[in-house]
């Protein structure tokens, strides 16, 4: 073993071919996996992203930053699909990066996702919380302020009484809820999870039928409205920039990957899964853009949250409004729990690892699903749910998901000449270009997010750190070559 401590391919490949109670349930098709990615892809940041893009960036031009950006995850896919081809177990990125780059890599990019799942998992559940309240009030159902608010926000009533929030109930339950359903088993998780996602797409679809008859051709000129003298705002550095802000709109295919040792067939299925969902949204989400700055004039976007609302306005379908209110609210649920989902399946591979307790690996004896990993989140997430402003957790912003990106991209280019003769039932095309394109292309990104990324970053990896020196590298199974061989239970590798 080298003083990076790599995990061999063929223990990985010895893992991925592993049945029994102690091991994940294969139950997952390529259409499944397709849903799956189309069930976090699909959230709530496509009505209202899009309108931001538009209206402060890109004008009728953002359906181009939808290209670019589509561009720049294709880069990452084309590796997330060869890298889950030639190793199909769960762990994503985690696991990624401890063959190619070694443990403490591996740790880091493992640490880092489960920090964005779960954060992202909270604040979704959050927004959740407050499009339900918007909801229902269209229905004059309105629900006590201080149970859908945290402890530390006042709210104004609308007689001026200032109420004290108590606890976010509504966020805490849908959370719970969600970890149910995981706990379930991964197929009924799936079939839950395709039943909102047909309502999803079906909502977006009805949006682009119905807008595009209604589409002015003055809205959508010019097409590329001239820059203003500032770098970002219209003209091709808006677009760029504008590609920038909608490309959060396209991530979570890559969640796809995390659920590897749960697929039947995987090296046919996960690139099917992973390359599908993103190719389904790109279409979708450019008709989307194009009916939604056709529908209005895309200065009518600008610092607006609800874009959608003020498209529909310009059609006689007023009560699609709600619908799309409907949709988010559905679409949330999915986006929770494949944000669970993700979580959960990181741990299980870092505690089969070592680097973990091992109550995060143990496995229902009837649903074969992580279930105390999934009771332990769903405590934790719920009640941060419950008790947190989304401002704070809002500002958590993830950076995760591209550190990920770069260093899969960087995986797939050091597996080429490190094991150029592994068995890939995909190959990412015109290695090495298109992991170096997508590692700069991630790069470029993470460089402009805010400072207070960083610092959350650093504080968090600082926090992981205190744990790998502290239990991991003593507990790893790698460090300590504790892999079981499959034809020899009680041997070694040595």
């Amino acid at each position: 073993m080298n003083k990076y401590y790599k995990k061999p391919l063929t223990w990985l490949l010895q893992e991925s071919g592993e049945e029994g109670s102690n091991t994940l349930k294969r139950t997952l098709s390529g259409f499944q996996l397709v849903m799956l990615g189309l069930g976090v892809i699909i959230g709530a940041g496509l009505f209202s992203l899009t309108g931001l893009a538009a209206g402060n960036n890109a004008g009728p031009a953002v359906t181009l930053s939808f290209v670019i950006a589509a561009v720049g995850c294709a880069f990452a896919g084309l590796c997330y699909a060869e890298f889950a081809s030639m190793i199909p177990v769960a762990g994503s990125a985690y696991t990624y990066a401890y063959t190619t780059m070694g443990e403490l890599f591996a740790w880091i990019i493992g640490w880092d996702l489960v920090l964005e799942f779960s954060v992202g998992a909270a604040t979704v559940a959050i927004s959740w919380s407050n499009y339900l309240v918007e909801f229902l009030a269209g229905y004059d159902i309105y629900l006590p302020p201080g149970l859908v608010h945290s402890p530390f926000e006042k709210i104004v009533a609308a007689d001026g009484t200032v109420i004290q929030g108590i606890c976010n109930i509504p966020a805490a339950l849908v959370v719970i809820l969600m970890s149910f359903i995981l706990m379930r088993g991964t197929k009924g998780s799936a079939l839950w999870n395709a039943v909102v996602v047909s309502l999803k797409v079906g909502v977006v679809l009805v949006f682009i039928a119905l807008g595009w008859k209604y589409i002015q051709p003055d809205n959508l000129h010019p097409y590329i409205p001239p820059n203003t003298g500032e770098l970002g705002h219209f003209g091709l550095s808006g677009i760029l920039r504008g590609a920038g802000v909608v490309f959060f709109v396209l991530l979570g295919f890559d969640i796809v990957s995390t659920a590897a040792q749960e697929t039947k067939n995987p090296k046919r299925n996960m690139p099917i899964g992973i390359l599908g969902s993103l190719a389904i949204c790109t279409v979708l989400f450019i008709l989307f853009a194009h009916v939604l700055t056709g529908l209005a004039p895309y200065t009518a976007f600008k610092n607006s949250g609800a874009p959608v609302a003020i498209a529909i306005a310009h059609t006689p379908y007023k009560w699609l409004g709600q619908m799309v209110m409907l949709a988010i609210i559905i679409g949330y649920t999915s986006v929770i729990m494949v944000d669970l989902w993700g979580q959960s399946r990181v741990f299980y591979a870092m505690s089969k690892d070592g680097l973990l307790p091992k109550i995060f690996s143990d496995l229902h004896p009837r649903f074969r699903t992580p279930w105390k990993s999934n009771i332990l989140f769903c405590v934790f997430i719920s009640l941060f749910a419950a008790l947190v402003p989304i401002k704070v957790v809002g500002e958590m912003t993830s950076i995760g998901t591209l550190l990920a990106f770069v260093i899969v991209c960087a995986g797939v280019w050091i597996m080429r000449y490190a094991m150029p003769d592994a068995p890939r039932v995909f190959r990412t095309p015109w290695v090495p270009f298109v992991p170096v394109m997508g590692i700069l292309s991630c790069v470029a990104m993470m460089l402009f997010l805010p400072l207070d990324t960083w610092l959350r970053l650093i504080i968090w990896m600082a926090i992981g750190m205190i744990i790998y020196y502290g239990y991991s590298r003593k507990n790893s199974k790698v460090r300590n070559k504790e892999h079981i061989n499959i034809s020899n239970p009680g041997a070694t590798h040595p």
